[in-house]
């Protein structure tokens, strides 16, 4: 299973999803991460320039290039939860804390 999360600098879970300036796509195989990348995205950056399907656009093709099955997030605005939805993509809201526990967490409760 492939999750996608927020990260910051720390390896604490990012706050929203939509503005993310850095991910991590983690890798989980019975019940461990066995591989953790992350990326800039810069979101936060281009969230406010041009209409929001385009912003919309550009996240579901990095989470479709990416082969993600799963987002983890703190929050989620209801238009992005929709659209990463019609991907055939869960999403997990609440998260906080470390990270990778989190996402361990996540995939726990969808296992």
């Amino acid at each position: 299973m492939i999750v996608c999360i927020p990260v910051v600098g720390d390896g604490q879970t990012g706050g929203g999803w939509g503005k993310a300036q850095r991910v991590a796509l983690a890798t989980v195989t019975d019940g461990a991460v066995t591989d953790w990348q992350e990326i800039d995205v810069a979101w936060d950056v281009a969230h406010d320039s041009g209409p929001e399907g385009t912003h919309h656009a550009r996240i579901a093709r990095f989470l479709m290039d990416h082969h993600v099955d799963v987002v983890v997030a703190g929050h989620m605005g209801e238009p992005m939860v929709r659209m990463v939805g019609k991907l055939k993509i869960r999403t997990v809201l609440g998260a906080e804390g470390d990270a990778r526990e989190a996402v361990l967490a996540a995939a726990g409760r969808l296992a």
